[in-house]
């Protein structure tokens, strides 16, 4: 049994797994000590990998420590079961590397485009010889709605609208629209060119807020909100048995 945490921009996410199965998961704002014994259902997990993109998780290493019998902090320096292109694999978050490597455990073999819905939107591809070709950052939807009410005088805050249509009649539709529209066709016209350069793209959409765009994208996509927790067992169950071996 793997426990998985992942520390992002705004959540934390946490998951068990086994045999490469999600059995619970839970996300939360901050984590707390007995949240792990209640996820885990008061056993101790064989295994346990913290990834975090807000920097040094010195606290919550020290805490998951205590309910796993093998601790891996994934670091620019761990270990990871595919090649890493990036030129400067030091400032890559790292949930896009554990992204890419879930994208190589579910479609092994083909050229992947990873679309991450989060805080930032990120497109990263992966190629069918397992190697990460790094990609694009853009605002993430709540950060597109944020600024522009944070950077205007009159501007409301605004979320999402499941609404297609291309004009809005009043302030926070046209806002609404807006935001939900440019991100749409961002996409759109990012796979297309992808798509012309890459034989048997696979596309795969992931992240808090995937489920706003899977259905107004017409393309053919694959949606995984798990896919980081995907690559993160991976690459732990990768460096447990290096480790093991030597």
């Amino acid at each position: 049994m793997n426990l998985i945490v992942d520390i992002g921009n705004t959540l934390v996410k946490l998951a068990v797994t086994d045999g490469g199965r999600i059995v619970a998961q839970r996300c939360v704002e901050r984590l707390h000590p007995s949240m792990l014994g209640e996820l885990l259902g008061g056993r101790r997990a064989a295994r346990a990998v913290v990834c975090s993109t807000r920097g040094d998780a010195e606290e919550v290493m020290a805490t998951v420590g205590s309910h796993a019998d093998y601790l891996l902090e994934f670091t620019p320096q761990t270990c990871v079961p595919i090649v890493n292109a990036y030129r400067t694999p030091e400032t890559l978050g790292r949930d896009r590397l554990a992204a890419a490597v879930g994208a190589t455990v579910l479609y092994p073999g083909r050229n992947v485009l990873i679309v991450d819905f989060g805080t930032a939107v990120t497109f990263d591809l992966v190629t069918a010889d397992n190697t990460f070709r790094g990609g694009c950052i853009s605002p993430g939807m709540n950060t597109r709605f944020r600024a522009l009410h944070d950077y205007t005088a009159k501007l409301p805050l605004c979320g999402p609208t499941e609404s297609g249509e291309l004009q809005g009649l009043t302030t926070e539709a046209a806002v609404r629209l807006g935001v939900m529209n440019s991100l749409t066709f961002e996409i759109e016209g990012y796979m297309a060119r992808m798509e012309k350069k890459f034989d048997d793209l696979c596309v795969i959409f992931t992240g808090g807020d995937a489920k706003y765009f899977a259905k107004r994208i017409k393309n053919t996509i694959f949606a995984n909100c798990n896919l980081v927790f995907c690559g993160l067992d991976r690459i732990l169950e990768y460096n447990a048995s290096e480790e093991y071996l030597d």
